[in-house]
């Protein structure tokens, strides 16, 4: 999430706040520390122990507006009000503080993303840390300065695995030839990451390729059939990759309309907003109504293959996305 930073305006025209004013009960002893978690999560600075303040803007009055219903439904109470200080001075104040809050966060950031020990799986590292810089940035409302340290190490980090993925690209490389002719193998109830996967296979592979579906607990691949996207399977997740890159990376299928789809079924399937492409919110919910309208994998695979089809069709070169 990235918001527009804001500070006191040079012409001496105050900010506008929202404030939060609660009571709460001395009972239940955890709803004090609860409210306490949850202002300090949105990013909120206190004015006096049951006073907070927050910028004047959409998303923050609905964060106060959710804090204020769970103070209510403690016992407590709750008021939220807009407002301005004529002092320019306290705008500038809660300015500061909020900056040394943000900047204190990116500085305990930095240090994790910092290179660990070996046995710090690097993908798990990232994601961790790509998924806190959002949170934050997601709450450093007057543009923190260290900001700017925290992304450069994260870019760093993901350069560090793109190199170790790409030394050990090769080693793995499977002929397609060997794939012809095979039946693949894979958990029951499938959805996003295996459908694609099924619909790869299918399309760029083997367009005779046979699928069956097995309960894991009960049954396994038999010694000809091809496992993908389950544990022990040929072909499943690889570090921080889901299925399908995995079977793009070592078929070495190379096509301008894949990549696209690779990245919006990574973000859906592993939800780590990793390429934020804007179709994956779209593609996403057609999905979650496959997935409501039959429970069928045969079904499922039929009607995500034409899903599939159509979106290829729409990034093919010469057909850019509208």
């Amino acid at each position: 999430m990235k918001l527009k930073p804001a500070a006191p305006s040079s012409d001496g025209t105050p900010l506008r706040w929202y404030l939060l004013v609660h009571q709460l009960p001395p009972r239940p002893l955890y709803l004090r520390a609860k409210i306490r978690q949850r202002l300090a999560r949105v990013g909120a600075i206190a004015l006096k122990s049951s006073v907070y303040v927050l910028p004047r803007r959409d998303e923050c009055l609905e964060d106060f507006q959710w804090i204020a219903e769970e103070a209510r439904a403690g016992g407590g109470e709750a008021w939220i009000c807009e407002t301005r200080f004529l002092d320019r001075k306290v705008d500038e104040e809660f300015v500061r503080r909020s900056r040394a809050e943000r900047d204190s966060e990116y500085r305990a950031l930095s240090g994790e993303i910092r290179p660990g020990p070996r046995s710090v799986e690097v993908s798990s590292r990232l994601a961790r840390a790509r998924k806190r810089l959002e949170e934050i940035a997601g709450i450093d409302f007057f543009g923190a300065q260290g900001r700017g340290a925290a992304e450069t190490l994260l870019e760093g980090l993901q350069k560090r695995l793109e190199r170790r993925n790409e030394t050990m690209k090769g080693s793995k490389k499977t002929r397609t030839t060997d794939l012809v002719g095979r039946t693949w193998v894979t958990r029951r109830g499938i959805k996003v990451d295996r459908i694609s996967s099924a619909w790869l296979v299918r399309r760029f592979v083997d367009p005779k390729a046979r699928f069956r579906f097995i309960d894991p607990k009960s049954e396994a691949a038999r010694p000809t059939e091809i496992g993908f996207d389950m544990v022990g399977g040929e072909f499943t997740h690889e570090g921080d990759r889901c299925t399908l890159e995995t079977l793009v990376r070592r078929t070495a299928v190379a096509d301008a309309g894949l990549r696209p789809i690779v990245q919006i079924v990574h973000d859906i399937d592993l939800k780590d907003s990793k390429f934020g492409r804007p179709e994956t919110a779209g593609v996403s919910q057609v999905l979650a109504g496959l997935f409501a309208a039959t429970s069928d994998d045969q079904s499922r695979l039929e009607r995500g293959f034409a899903l599939f089809d159509d979106l290829y069709a729409s990034f093919r070169k010469g057909n850019p996305a509208p």
